[in-house]
């Protein structure tokens, strides 16, 4: 079962969240796998969406924020646009968009930034938006401040982070065909308003400046030994204890279940039915006599909806479906 785990390290400026996505990744995968017309992603493809979908729910997980974060990449490479979104319930989904071939060992630059377009955004939006308010968005390119593409997207969410939140940040992200999984350690402020209380008295300038807190840096460093494979296979206990064996863990009780990450998408074969409602009677008939049938992909999971021709005689004698709208 997908889990998350957050902590605080007693009396230190450092918090730290770790993320397994299981049943929720694979689900992606398999409604994926499962669409005849897209067939699964190329391995390298499905790596970095699972690797965005669990530093999306580590991000979600890091703000109070009632809402959708949406994690995107997109850039001049055969991955034009990858999504990943989590809810503040954690419900979350992802897809990719994919022209041409992959190779298998494909990296974040020669997926999204080969000619270095690419470019990395996070958009917050709240689920009370009220009319004409846009929401928030953030973007970075996929490189560093020597101008050089990041070679991961650890460290692409580690540049963001620094830009947006101006606060050291060490992430590690790895995925497989089962499971998503990220590591996030970040320094918090020890002035301000949302100020570690303990060391507000005492804290100095410096011991609050990017890059300059030695308690950040000697755990990030513990946090950065971490290896894919570890990250992978080991339970979350062990991995904070072979990292962490000498320092004083608070830790939260585990979100898991229906209040952990959890994959859910918004299409339905309800929608679609208002859709080609929609759409009108004599423009669905066509494509029937066409194809004989009706096919619809939702862009997010990946499931589709078919319809045959007494499906569609049935949905347009059907008065219950009237308002246009859209699968996704």
């Amino acid at each position: 079962m997908s889990e998350l785990h957050k902590f605080l390290f007693d009396g230190l400026p450092v918090r730290g969240m770790v993320v397994r996505l299981t049943d929720a990744w694979q689900a992606i995968l398999q409604r994926r796998a499962a669409n005849t017309e897209t067939g699964a992603y190329p391995r390298a493809v499905h790596e970095l969406l699972g690797e965005m979908t669990a530093a999306a729910v580590l991000m979600q997980s890091n703000i109070k924020f009632n809402g959708a974060l949406v994690f995107q990449i997109f850039g001049d490479g055969p991955v034009k646009v990858a999504v990943a979104e989590v809810h503040s319930n954690l419900a979350l989904r992802a897809t990719a968009t994919v022209h041409g071939t992959v190779d298998g060992g494909a990296d974040l630059t020669s997926l999204v930034n080969v000619h270095g377009q690419g470019r990395c955004a996070i958009t917050l939006d709240p689920q009370d938006r009220q009319p004409g308010m846009q929401p928030y968005q953030g973007v970075v390119s996929l490189q560093n401040a020597q101008g050089d593409s990041v070679a991961t997207l650890a460290q692409a969410l580690q540049h963001y982070m620094l830009q947006s939140e101006q606060l050291d940040t060490t992430v590690v992200l790895a995925a497989n065909d089962e499971v998503a999984a990220g590591l996030l350690i970040q320094r918090m402020p020890l002035k301000g308003q949302d100020n570690l209380a303990r060391a507000t008295e005492s804290a100095s300038d410096a011991e609050d400046a990017q890059g300059e807190n030695e308690d950040y840096q000697r755990i990030a460093t513990l946090a950065a030994s971490l290896t894919r494979e570890e990250l992978l296979s080991l339970d979350v206990d062990t991995i904070l204890r072979r990292l962490f064996w000498e320092e004083k863990l608070l830790r939260f009780v585990p979100q898991t279940g229906p209040s952990g990450p959890h994959f859910a998408c918004t299409c339905s074969r309800e929608r679609v039915q208002t859709m080609l409602k929609g759409l009108g009677q004599e423009e669905v008939a066509s494509v029937v006599a066409e194809r004989g049938s009706v096919e619809v992909g939702c862009d997010y999971c990946g499931a589709q909806y078919r319809f045959d021709p007494i499906d569609i005689t049935q949905l347009f004698t059907d008065t219950s479906h009237t308002a246009p709208g859209s699968v996704q």
